[in-house]
């Protein structure tokens, strides 16, 4: 499926990244895809329901909205009339430029904004939300008391949310609270599928009933039962993506693919940067990506965002240590399963706590035992839960196993890397692409 990296410009003047999925044979609609409030375009299951239209011949647009992930601009300064205002500048740019744009699809306060931007962009055929509030200033209980009483008595201040810092304004707070969403939702006049799950315990299914009861005809609800909020369980994206997948295909239309769908359309002053080519199996690419220091990572047709934690970086996305520990993880957990599978072992869950401690030599002597490896930079503790009617002599045979996966192997052996440059060639073949696309 062919990625294009976008960089688009919001009403304000920020730059917002963008990317557009495209169906590897013939588009025939086109989607714009709002994230959660404070994630970012590249979410679990941002990246499932992306993959579920495209499979169904539907194109999608998902973008950061200024100050998150790989857009620029200061998160501080938004409000939620600053976010809807660019749905409807993103989703002009995808009408106008990209053949069409006939699906809204917005996750929590994204659903939000969707449902207030559908009346501003008359080619919309179906809007879909996901968790969505009935109002945007449920947006405030995320808030601590303390914090959001710090805002309205000196203007701003810094909350956590999700284990984050933000800066948010008092201008934040009073916006939310003067929004006339169900106006809104009852002057839609489009088909309207609601999924939210009855266990969220950010956004309660309650909003979707009264989302549900305002809205008119036709409109659908369809309960996610057991998923969270964030719908981080793959399962659960995978249900919701191919729920609107299904939806979706009773509302928009078929069409050709647009005459400008083969290359890159040209946003003025702003660079736009050419398809990403699929990367062979067995191979991973790293490109840079909008942000300081956001990477996209490529894994034959998988595709993921590493970043710094802020300051340093954007924090769009897992760091390289956090990538080096989620391998082990994740090889030592499917290891572990094969294993006990094989054993025919009641294991039913595996669970991986990993940690990487930095430091010199001497603190990683404190913490190993074994000569060898006291001299090197750090030190990696994994915590093994084990969860299935195993007796102790199990328990202890797996744990043994767990050093036996072969990331664990790789990095206890040690590897040698190799560093070549590209040649010349393929430098020279990209900036020919770079340069036919923004002709």
């Amino acid at each position: 499926m062919p990625t294009t990296r976008l960089t688009l410009t919001s009403p304000h003047g920020a730059a917002l990244a963008a990317r557009w999925d495209r169906p590897d044979d013939e588009t025939r609609a086109t989607a714009l895809l709002a994230h959660c409030f404070t994630c970012s375009k590249d979410t679990v299951a941002a990246g499932r329901i992306t993959r579920r239209l495209n499979e169904r011949g539907i194109a999608v647009v998902r973008f950061d909205f200024t100050g998150l992930g790989g857009s620029g601009g200061d998160f501080a300064s938004t409000d939620f009339t600053s976010d809807v205002a660019e749905v409807v500048a993103v989703g002009e740019y995808v009408a106008g430029e990209l053949g069409s744009l006939d699906l809204l699809v917005g996750h929590s306060l994204g659903g939000a904004a969707v449902l207030a931007a559908a009346g501003q962009l008359p080619g919309v055929r179906g809007v879909v939300t996901i968790g969505a509030p009935a109002s945007p200033d449920h947006v405030l209980r995320l808030f601590a008391d303390d914090d959001l009483a710090a805002v309205r008595a000196d203007g701003e201040a810094t909350v956590r949310l999700a284990g984050r810092s933000f800066t948010i304004r008092r201008q934040f707070v009073d916006d939310v609270c003067g929004q006339r969403q169900a106006e809104r939702i009852t002057n839609l006049r489009r088909p309207l599928l609601l999924l939210h799950s009855p266990q969220d315990d950010v956004v309660g299914v309650d909003d979707a009933r009264v989302i549900f009861d305002a809205a008119r005809h036709p409109k659908s609800f369809i309960a996610l039962d057991g998923a969270d909020h964030l719908l981080t369980t793959p399962g659960d994206a995978e249900h919701a993506a191919n729920l609107i997948a299904t939806w979706a295909a009773r509302y928009v239309p078929d069409r050709p693919a647009s005459p400008t769908s083969p290359t890159v359309p040209t946003v003025p002053t702003v660079p736009t940067v050419p398809t990403v080519p699929t990367v062979p199996t067995g191979s991973v690419r790293v490109s840079t990506a909008e942000g300081r220091l956001a990477q996209t990572v490529q894994a034959g047709r998988h595709e993921l965002l590493a970043d710094e934690p802020r300051p340093l970086g954007s924090d769009a996305g897992p760091s390289p240590y956090d990538l080096l520990l989620g391998a082990l993880g994740t090889c030592t957990a499917m290891t572990l399963q094969l294993y006990a599978r094989r054993k025919k072992w009641a294991l039913d869950t595996v669970d991986v706590e990993l940690r990487h401690t930095h430091g010199h030599a001497e603190e990683c002597a404190a913490a190993c035992d074994d000569e060898e490896r006291q001299g090197r930079a750090g030190v990696i503790t994994r915590t093994v839960r084990l969860v299935g009617d195993l007796d102790e002599q199990q328990r202890g045979r797996l744990l043994e196993i767990a050093d036996r996966c072969p990331v664990h192997r790789t990095l206890s052996a040690g590897v040698e890397v190799r560093t070549v440059a590209a040649p010349a060639s393929d430098a020279a073949t990209e900036v020919a692409e770079v340069a036919e696309v923004a002709e």
